[in-house]
């Protein structure tokens, strides 16, 4: 299984189609069944979003539908190109590599690991993969569109954590310790997130040394990710607790969470 994905990959810049990015993103999934890997928490999530947006340029609804493609492979294949670093004892991005090491564990929340791949995914990868797509155009063309992938995100997260007592019972205990508190674990914000990967974008898109800017932004939002990974002392122990009633079996979750991403999908 492993050898075929990167046979099929080898660099995701040899992908050029969506079509191939969901091959690819299938065969993650599968892989990370077999290994039993936590990574396919946020695998499943992320399949679905390139499903939708699949499906959205099938029906024409973005301003820019072949514009639209090119930029879902690009921001596509930086999550894939950060995996298969990972896998090969390589360093991918800070930010990605802090979300893969804690699927090693079993003590995060399965809300903890879809939100450290969409940290990464969104908060670094998006505005980069934004300002590539547009090469020499203006940033400002692709900022509709740029939306519509953090809405269609955004409506999947909805829709995990209004059913994610399907694979963690007693999450919704945390809820009510979070008001009032700046916990990044239960205030995570794709709007937020949003708006700050697109003032990225901006900054990348101008900036004359982007290396330098990628590896400051990697800083920034890796320390984030320290935060979904360590929440506040007095949340520590509330989840541990709700941990211990999660799901064991990473398939079963898997699976669970697959229905409930499709089931959130309303194309």
């Amino acid at each position: 299984m492993r050898d075929s994905i990167w046979q099929l990959k080898n660099n995701y810049n040899h992908m050029k189609t969506i079509d191939e990015v969901l091959l690819c993103m299938d065969q993650i999934v599968e892989e990370c069944r077999s290994d039993q890997s936590r990574i396919g928490y946020f695998a499943i999530l992320y399949r679905q979003v390139t499903r939708r947006i699949r499906d959205g340029i099938l029906a024409g609804e973005f301003e820019d539908n072949p514009r639209m493609e090119k930029l879902d492979i690009l921001f596509a294949g930086r999550f894939i190109d950060a995996y298969e670093m990972w896998k090969k004892g390589e360093k991918p991005t800070k930010s990605w590599f802090l979300a893969f090491e804690a699927s090693k564990g079993s003590k995060h929340l399965v809300l903890q690991h879809l939100f450290l791949g969409i940290n990464a995914h969104i908060n670094l990868d998006l505005g980069i993969s934004a300002a590539d797509t547009m090469g020499t155009e203006p940033i400002a063309g692709i900022q509709n569109d740029f939306n519509k992938i953090n809405a269609v995100l955004a409506e999947l997260v909805d829709g995990v954590k209004s059913n994610i007592s399907t694979v963690s019972p007693i999450f919704g205990w945390l809820i009510p310790l979070v008001k009032g508190r700046d916990e990044m674990l239960l205030n995570f914000s794709i709007q937020l997130a949003r708006d700050g990967a697109w003032k990225y974008a901006g900054e990348y898109y101008a900036c004359e040394d982007r290396a330098a800017s990628i590896l400051e932004r990697d800083m920034a939002i890796a320390k984030l990710a320290n935060r979904l990974i360590s929440p506040g002392k007095f949340l520590l122990f509330m989840v541990k607790l709700v941990g211990f009633a999660e799901w064991k079996s990473v398939v079963r979750t898997m699976d669970q969470l697959d229905i409930v991403v499709k089931k959130a999908q309303t194309i």
